[in-house]
């Protein structure tokens, strides 16, 4: 494990060697405006990740800093196996009968709080830091927590006790969005996630009432607004590559 982390940090100062990393939420989305003129929450102190002094435990450098598909396109080739680029368009398929909910860019409209109309929960599951959670769920169309941010948490080892398929809620509602392992082992889950670096879903998991993946661009989201990842297409169909920030809710029950 402690491998794997260093490979992490080794891929993500090759990318800011390159120019693959960008001052966060500067990058003009191709389909709406541009974040720059997205207020940010009025707590949360700018997040600078310009630097080479890389911890994924400090919330500070807990973003990444560069839209996620283009990050994951240029480092294609990189040996680790972590960041892959993807095997197709970033538009959604319908491979292994996989069921593609779509939705409209107005899901994404600028609300009471960023994209959503409040802030994420007080209390998110698996450890993970609210203030990024917040950032990459109502301020944030592009950019993402660093690849294998999940592995500082306690998500694979909740995911390996639990027993059968596990309820991942929106951070911000407390919606379900996800239930995983399905159609696979928990062992199998992890290390798809552990390969690309984010936790990685497939369609059967996804629960469509309330997750709508964005034409053209590939932005999965909340049907609340929530930003949660991308879906990046492979040999086997649609791969959702989700924050595991944006995924950290407790069921709305509990949290009202």
């Amino acid at each position: 494990m402690e491998a794997l982390k260093k490979t992490i940090v080794v891929t993500t100062l090759l990318a800011s060697s390159v120019g693959a990393f960008q001052a966060p939420f500067l990058v003009k989305s191709r389909a709406t405006t541009s974040l720059q003129s997205t207020p940010e929450p009025e707590s949360s102190e700018p997040i600078n990740i310009n630097n080479n002094n890389i911890n994924i435990n400090n919330d500070e450098s807990a973003l990444e800093g560069t839209d996620r598909r283009n990050f994951l396109i240029r480092l294609g080739g990189i040996s680790s196996g972590l960041l892959i680029a993807a095997a197709g368009p970033t538009l959604a398929s319908t491979r292994d009968n996989g069921i593609v909910v779509f939705g409209e860019e107005s899901i994404m409209d600028q609300k009471t709080h960023g994209t959503t109309e409040m802030a994420v929960q007080e209390d998110l599951r698996y450890g993970v830091s609210r203030k990024v959670a917040d950032r990459i769920c109502s301020y944030n169309r592009h950019f993402a927590e660093f690849g294998g941010y999940f592995l500082d948490t306690s998500f694979e080892d909740v995911v390996r006790s639990a027993k059968g398929p596990l309820t991942f809620y929106d951070s911000v509602t407390g919606s379900p969005l996800f239930q995983a392992p399905i159609g696979r082992s928990a062992e199998d889950f992890i290390a798809e996630s552990e390969k690309h670096g984010w936790p990685s879903f497939r369609d059967q998991e996804v629960m469509w009432e309330n997750v709508r993946v964005l034409r053209g661009s590939g932005e999965t989201v909340s049907v609340a607004g929530t930003h949660l990842g991308h879906n990046i297409p492979d040999k086997k169909g649609n791969r959702y590559c989700i924050n595991l920030v944006s995924i950290a809710g407790n069921p709305a029950s509990q949290s009202a």
